[in-house]
């Protein structure tokens, strides 16, 4: 169920792209037109014949031919209806009390369901052309039946009524039957289909001149039927509007009458009303088609929307990050060397399998600290494994299970030094770790300091992904916030804080399932500088399966989401709380979430330019997004002292991991604006990040 209401928007969004690639004639269009002169299986009688053939029910294994009866003709128009040429044509018609026939698309009929209701109110006759206009003959069965059902889909849902009339696109008289097409005209028939070719083909779709399209149009011998065909779509018809004035005189003054097919052979219209479910589901069809025309220049304008933002933020990180790596050289950025003892903070909850960990690495620590562990309320044993390791400098204090942000505010209350550095329970530092993150300190506007997590379990497929993320969408995103003064989160897993300014900001609170985003914020709207210690290295177990994973970014985008609207007051603030209110709330709300929330599109017009579009130029542009991608991860592993070939496993992260990180966001911001409650959920450790692994 997690993945239900993400996912069928997404599949949605997509259904929307086809809906109005249908309607624009792009998806599944095919433009290959068959060429065979073989005539061996098409009875003679056919090929001799009349243009409309009959292969319905007892005449499907013996189809038989009808012929135009003499001083009779009528005019046919495909491919349309046109918005430009076809309410021309019927003025014209109209004009001299013409009625005529009309072999309409299902694509056009889509996109001009007025026209449609103007050709059956001037009591024209409709035919169905196909929805995309194919040539039938490279078609399955399965397609074709698509092809004549949608057409009558859209006939239903924009004028109520079907067509048991056909005419197949690419078609000529019936002498150009062939042994590839005559298989095609039974199967049609098979279905209740009445084939429509015709006597005479104008070629007015070549523009060759109008006194070409009326010579053409003239029937053979004096007196004789004719079915005429030209176009009131596909291109300019300005000859065609003007050749039918003439044709219509022409063969007015040799004494022909003007009528449908149906008349002519002297048979009930072929357009009948339709009722019920046909009806409704046409209805909703058009609705559906209509709806997705109109939602497509929205879902472009987004798509530039994320073009831009990501852009922008590349362009962001390649101009600060350089910046921000030169200052970190610097050992004198920040004053005096801090140097005196502070006070490390690990809240635990059920972290029997790390605990050790963690605490040996922080005896490693080259700088003096005492270490506060705060159990709380374990039920496997944690806190029993911290006595028992017996570390003169760990204090362990036992509590009722309350949360994390409780245990962090019991730790504040009793740690003994200014400074205070906080840890999760399944994290190991470097020795270096403590020692560098609180050097910013001597900065005495520093009022917090975010350090560098790094995910220790990075030899999985899983824990690589992760590690890319960690080193391109976190740390590099840290400095760029850095050297904009608008840091929103200090990693839970190795961060610092000046006790004053956590005492000033009422300590941690419980309000979200993002305490670190939330207290950053806070201390950030209070005045204090927060910067980010590249060097300070922490080494963290990311979750090893999706599902857990999943719980995880689940919590942080949801968290996150409650920060920001906690704090949404700070936009209209003044001073300091101000500052990050108008600048870095929106590039947080634009960055972590607009951004991320609109991404799915980039795939999806990817997917639907591969199916649909051109293949070639889609994949190109993606591999140069790909590229870009490498680029900046590349850079990103460069200031991070990082080996790059992580970044093997990038393109199928993009295929597989961000997609999961759309769902998860997509997923987050649902249960945000639905008003659900989101529990914290414990993630299962395995240990296995042990000791600081070298870069």
């Amino acid at each position: 169920m997690r993945f239900f209401m993400p996912l069928s928007l997404l599949a949605c969004l997509l259904a929307l792209l086809v809906l109005r690639g249908l309607a624009n004639n792009e998806a599944f269009h095919d433009s290959r037109i068959a060429i065979s002169v073989d005539k061996t299986t098409v009875p003679h009688h056919l090929l001799k014949g009349g243009p409309v053939i009959d292969a319905r029910g007892t005449k499907n294994e013996q189809p038989v031919s009808y012929r135009i009866p003499d001083r009779t003709a009528v005019l046919s128009f495909d491919d349309g209806p046109s918005p430009k040429w076809t309410p021309k044509i019927l003025e014209l018609l109209k004009a001299r009390g013409i009625r005529a026939d009309f072999f309409v698309t299902g694509a056009m009929t889509t996109r001009n369901p007025e026209l449609i209701k103007q050709i059956v109110a001037d009591g024209h006759e409709l035919g169905v052309h196909t929805f995309t206009h194919p040539d039938l003959v490279y078609q399955s069965h399965a397609r074709i039946s698509w092809e004549l059902a949608q057409t009558q889909l859209a006939l239903a849902g924009v004028a109520g009524v079907h067509s048991a009339l056909f005419r197949p696109p690419y078609s000529s008289d019936a002498s150009a039957l062939d042994d590839w097409n005559y298989p095609v005209i039974k199967y049609v028939g098979a279905r209740g289909y009445l084939t429509a070719f015709i006597d005479r083909d104008t070629d007015d779709w070549k523009r060759p001149g109008v006194e070409k399209i009326v010579k053409a149009a003239m029937p053979r011998k004096p007196g004789a039927g004719a079915l005429i065909l030209l176009h009131d779509a596909g291109g300019d018809r300005t000859q065609t509007i003007t050749a039918l004035g003439q044709i219509i005189d022409r063969l007015h003054a040799q004494g022909y009458r003007f009528t449908t097919i149906s008349e002519a052979l002297g048979a009930s219209s072929a357009t009948v009303p339709v009722h019920g479910y046909r009806l409704w589901a046409g209805k909703g069809f058009i609705w559906a088609t209509q709806f997705a025309v109109r939602t497509l220049p929205v879902l472009v304008g987004l798509l530039a929307v994320v073009g831009f933002l990501n852009f922008g933020r590349f362009a962001l990180m390649l101009v600060l990050a350089p910046v921000h790596a030169r200052r970190a050289k610097r050992r004198d950025a920040w004053g005096a060397p801090v140097t005196g003892p502070v006070t490390v903070l690990v809240p635990a909850y059920n972290e029997r399998e790390c605990i050790a960990n963690t605490l040996h690495s922080l005896a490693a620590s080259d700088h003096p600290i005492e270490v506060i562990v705060i159990d709380d309320g374990s039920t496997d044993g944690t806190a029993d494994i911290v006595e028992e390791m017996a570390l003169p400098f760990v204090r362990l204090i036992r509590k009722v299970n309350g949360g994390k942000s409780s245990a962090l505010n019991t730790g504040i209350a009793a740690a003994s030094h200014d400074i205070i550095v906080m840890m999760d329970g399944d994290t190991v530092f470097e020795p270096s770790t403590v020692h560098e993150l609180v050097q910013p300190f001597g900065d005495p506007a520093i009022g917090a300091v975010a350090g560098n997590a790094k995910v220790g379990n990075r030899e999985s497929l899983i824990g690589a992904w992760q590690h890319i993320e960690y080193v391109l969408g976190h740390n590099l995103d840290r400095r760029m916030y850095d050297m904009l003064g608008v840091i929103p989160t200090i990693p839970g897993a190795v961060g610092a804080f000046r006790k004053e300014a956590l005492q000033q900001v009422g300590g941690m609170s419980d309000d979200t399932l993002a305490e670190d985003t939330d207290i950053t914020i806070a201390v950030l709207c209070d005045g204090w500088r927060i910067v980010y210690a590249e060097h300070a290295r922490a080494w963290t177990e990311a979750p090893a399966s999706l599902q857990q994973l999943w719980s995880q970014r689940y919590r942080w985008s949801y968290g996150s989401m409650q920060a920001m609207w906690k704090h949404r007051g700070a936009v209209t603030s003044r001073g300091p709380a101000g500052r990050f209110g108008r600048l870095g709330l929106p590039l947080v709300v634009l960055f972590g979430v607009v951004a991320p929330l609109l991404a799915p599109l980039v795939d999806l017009f990817l997917l639907y330019g591969v199916l649909f579009g051109d293949a070639p130029l889609t994949l190109t542009s993606w591999g140069g997004f790909i590229l870009l991608q490498a680029a900046l991860s590349w850079y990103a592993f460069r200031l991070d002292r990082e080996k790059p070939w992580h970044l093997i496993s990038l393109p199928i992260q993009q295929l597989v991991y961000r997609q999961l990180m759309y769902v998860v966001l997509l997923q987050s911001a649902i249960t945000a604006m639905t008003g659900g409650r989101l529990r914290w959920q414990k993630l299962r450790r395995t240990g296995e990040v042990a000791a600081p692994v070298e870069a």
